[in-house]
């Protein structure tokens, strides 16, 4: 934006230009005294000292009844020039506007001054103003000229919520470079991406994500347009998307590396969820909290790594106020058939309490004692369990089972002692 500024204080001075010369029939003259004090005032700027080269623009303001259209706008001009680099941007937007309040100018100043001032105006969030001198420029600028501005209205229109009118200049814009062989500018497809946001356009949102991956790939893009997949429910992009963001090592906030973690689990790649949970946790990124740590008994669990989904549930469980993760791992075991490991695991959540179903883990406890053929230990727990109504009926047949196997036993134990006696 400096640079854009510079160049109107640069053609202000060139007065005697072949850029303005065009302009001389309907453009008063710049005369040499005039002259000669704006550019000592330009040359005391750029030496640093803008106050004295504002005091010799203030003498020169002194004669402004004998001074002609031109060369007012060129003390406007100047002026402008002066405020704004000291960055008083009001000051700046202030004098610049007289410059194209004056009638006999030449048009590459004018339309210099319009197109900056559409610029300040825009930084100081004088949106409607924006417009204002963007509409003004295009009026006395060729059409050919005009893609020049399609950012700058873009941004304005944005702004200002105008959403529907904001799409089409910065389309055109990114049309345009890309029919070019160009990359367009990273920010105007940033600004692409919001206006369709706001649209709630999902779709093109995604589309415009692919484009920023593919001219720019920084890991931000791959995680957005992971997630834009997942809202389209397009799972399976959505997963192909982490994926690769995590093999290119994009993928390092606790954040996103939870977000790989279920993605795999709910598109039933439990292993990789787990795999790439316990890693995150171990490293430091995830948090060792009780809901990172359920989430990776769960993978473990459906992954059948018995072993993995044991240990993450108990670590879980000692994070919780209640038994249920000790209950949930002592089914697990049980269906190990690593039944005492099973006992110990269902006696502590009976011990932490707050079970929806208690009589389940008697229930566990039973089953355990009756594979280990503790047939007594399984009865009372069978007992146990029919004084609670979520397991009176199957702690009944268990009770029943196990008594006739308890039976069945004790006859074979008689036999072998008949037959150790008959012999």
């Amino acid at each position: 934006m400096r640079y854009l500024l510079i160049v109107v204080a640069v053609v202000a001075v060139v007065f005697n230009s072949s850029a303005l010369a065009e302009d001389r029939k309907k453009t008063p003259a710049l005369r040499e005294q005039v002259y000669s004090q704006l550019a000592r005032a330009q040359q005391l700027a750029d030496d640093g000292d803008v106050n004295a080269g504002l005091e010799v623009l203030r003498n020169v303001e002194g004669k402004l009844s004998s001074m002609n259209s031109y060369e007012r706008a060129m003390l406007w001009n100047f002026y402008g020039y002066m405020y704004y680099g000291q960055d008083n941007i009001a000051k700046a937007i202030e004098y610049f506007a007289k410059v194209v309040e004056e009638e006999a100018i030449p048009q590459a100043l004018e339309q210099n001054t319009l197109f900056s001032l559409a610029q300040l105006a825009l930084g100081q969030g004088e949106f409607e103003q924006t417009i204002a001198f963007l509409a003004k420029w295009e009026r006395i600028t060729p059409a050919e000229q005009h893609q020049k501005a399609w950012v700058l209205k873009a941004q304005a229109l944005y702004q200002q919520g105008d959403y529907k009118s904001a799409l089409a200049p910065i389309t055109k814009a990114i049309e345009l470079v890309e029919s070019k062989g160009q990359v367009p500018e990273e920010n105007w497809l940033v600004l692409q991406r919001a206006v369709y946001f706001e649209l709630g356009d999902t779709k093109s949102v995604a589309a415009v994500l692919e484009d920023m991956v593919r001219y720019y790939n920084k890991p931000e893009y791959w995680v957005q347009l992971a997630g834009i997949y997942g809202q389209l429910g397009q799972e399976h992009k959505q997963l192909a998307m982490l994926e690769t963001a995590f093999q290119q090592g994009f993928l390092t906030k606790g954040q996103d590396l939870l977000n790989l973690a279920q993605t795999y689990f709910f598109n039933d790649v439990p292993f990789k969820a787990g795999q790439v949970l316990e890693q995150a946790l171990q490293q430091g990124a995830v948090e060792r909290n009780l809901r990172n740590l359920k989430l990776l008994a769960q993978a473990w669990v459906a992954a059948r790594e018995t072993d993995k989904a044991s240990a993450a549930l108990l670590a879980a469980a000692k994070l919780s106020d209640d038994g249920e993760l000790d209950a949930q791992r002592a089914t697990l075991l049980l269906n190990a058939e690593r039944n005492q490991e099973a006992i110990s695991a269902a006696r502590a959540a009976l011990d932490k309490g707050g079970l929806k179903q208690p009589g389940a883990m008697h229930l566990v406890i039973g089953m355990a004692e009756l594979n280990l053929e503790n047939f007594n230990a399984a009865l009372q727990a069978f007992a146990i369990a029919k004084k609670f109504d979520d397991a009176r009926q199957s702690a009944g047949q268990w009770e029943r089972y196990a008594q006739a196997e308890q039976e069945q036993q004790n006859r074979l134990m008689e036999l072998r002692a008949d037959m150790k006696t008959s012999s």
